[in-house]
């Protein structure tokens, strides 16, 4: 065996161990959100996120029927027009959850009308 050659393994070993605390500490500093709170995702949600504080990496949990509603993340002129853009993901379960990206953070329902009731967010997240 060559000399020095054993100390590689421990070195390795503790630089994974390094990574798993390191995602494990940004995983536990996420906070989850349910949209709308005890109502969950419905008509006039629009104000929801006011006087709340997200960071990047925080996650929204949008609860709803999903027969009558529907999340669909979208860019800034999406949300104001109330438009779906092309080729948009459309999410559709009920029970979605949506990690935030550093900056604005935009949903609609796009079922017809729902977004201009107020079924639309606004999220930023430093």
């Amino acid at each position: 065996m060559a000399k020095g050659s054993g100390s590689a393994i421990p070195a390795t070993v503790i630089g994974l161990a390094l990574l798993c605390l390191l995602i494990q500490s940004e995983i536990a500093h996420a906070a989850v959100y349910t949209v709308g709170d005890g109502k969950g995702w419905t008509l006039n949600a629009v104000n929801w996120p006011n006087g709340k504080h997200f960071k990047a990496g925080d996650v929204l949990v949008f609860k709803y029927n999903s027969a009558a509603h529907n999340v669909v993340p979208v860019n800034a002129a999406g949300y104001n027009s109330c438009k779906t853009p092309r080729g948009a993901r459309v999410l559709k379960t009920g029970n979605d959850r949506v990690k935030l990206a550093r900056g604005k953070n935009y949903f609609i329902c796009n079922f017809p009308g729902h977004c201009e009731a107020g079924m639309k967010i606004a999220v930023t997240a430093a």
